[in-house]
């Protein structure tokens, strides 16, 4: 019995090394992704109902606390074939980026739209809900077009694999290295990094017939001709003067994904005028202040940023997510919340 009793004991103490949360989970990866259409499916419907969620689910759409059924559930109609999704099994958190379909004037249409979602599952059901909605036709149509790029739904060989810390601090570097961007860090983009914004193509762009392509030695504004790499090393990124309440919500280890929520600051007056690593004194970016909102995918391997999508809406200057307090809001820390609980 005493032998037992100190087996016990030592099987309690090893147990106590590890988070609660690497124990026990009820949701793999397709249960965590089929909560997100049954989600979808229900907001359809504008039946909450129709989906498990515990009784204080708190809900958010675009920064602001709402109440079910209201916001995107009276308006959704259908679902897009665009999505992505970043799958956080330890955390019990699922994230998604697509295409989707609200009301129209016109009876007979409906209207393209983005949504950037975050679901956390606790064992009662939902227990988080997190929308952004990026309600640019021009934006949902391009995606609607689109196929996911293959290297986002495509797993990561075991010995490319980084742990999630080295996952996550790698991604923060883009929003280190774009913040008063001043050309001079060591940025982690590996040659083949791309980047797509709103289904656009914001790096590597061909080079228009007729034209010739920017020199970054003499441009006075970065080119979405450039690469991920030359658009940094250019230094006239520097007008995006503070990235702020940068939540990262979801780690894919498998895939090599990292899903984040951001703000981008263009504060106008002062912060429009920089010089670049050569010396060259340029004055770029909005003349008024503006925030972007963002939700942001990395596809991180290898210790290097391979790809990167995004989509993103103007939002009022200065607001936060509703999910952090007005001082981490506008922090420019890494916020790591995949396990933390609001």
């Amino acid at each position: 019995m005493k032998n037992k009793n100190k087996i016990l004991a030592a099987v309690i103490s090893f147990l106590m090394l590890f988070p609660v949360h690497s124990f026990g989970q009820d949701c793999d990866r397709a249960c965590l992704e089929n909560y997100v259409d049954r989600y979808l499916d229900a907001v359809i419907e504008n039946n909450p109902d129709a989906v498990p969620l515990t009784d204080g689910v708190r809900f958010t759409e675009n920064g602001q606390q709402l109440n079910l059924r209201d916001g995107l559930w009276q308006t959704m109609q259908a679902k897009g074939d665009y999505r992505i999704f970043v799958t956080d099994v330890p955390a019990q958190q699922v994230t998604f980026l697509g295409s989707i379909f609200e009301e129209h004037r016109d009876p007979s249409q409906m209207t393209p739209a983005l949504l950037a979602l975050r679901l956390r599952i606790a064992e009662e059901g939902i227990s988080e809900v997190e929308h952004f909605v990026v309600r640019s036709s021009s934006a949902a149509e391009r995606i609607a077009g689109m196929s996911p790029r293959e290297s986002l739904t495509t797993p990561v060989p075991e010995e490319l694999r980084m742990s999630r810390q080295e996952m996550l601090e790698t991604a923060n570097m883009y929003f280190v290295g774009m913040q008063q961007n001043d050309g001079l860090m060591d940025y982690p983009f590996a040659e083949d990094c791309d980047r797509i914004e709103n289904g656009m193509r914001s790096t590597n762009a061909p080079t228009p017939e007729g034209e010739v392509r920017p020199d970054p030695s003499d441009a006075s504004v970065y080119s979405a001709q450039w690469s991920c790499l030359e658009q940094f090393q250019s230094g006239l990124i520097f007008f995006v003067n503070r990235i702020r309440d940068r939540r990262f919500v979801a780690v894919d280890e498998e895939m090599g994904l990292v899903y984040s929520f951001v703000f981008f600051d263009h504060s106008g007056g002062e912060y429009r005028h920089g010089t670049t690593p050569d010396g060259r004194q340029v004055t770029a970016g909005p003349v008024q202040p503006w925030t972007w909102g963002i939700a942001e995918i990395f596809k991180v391997y290898g210790g290097e940023i391979h790809e990167i999508e995004a989509i993103l809406e103007r939002v009022p200057y200065g607001m936060n997510s509703g999910w952090s307090t007005w001082e981490q809001g506008m922090s420019d820390e890494l916020q790591d919340v995949t396990f933390s609980e609001n």
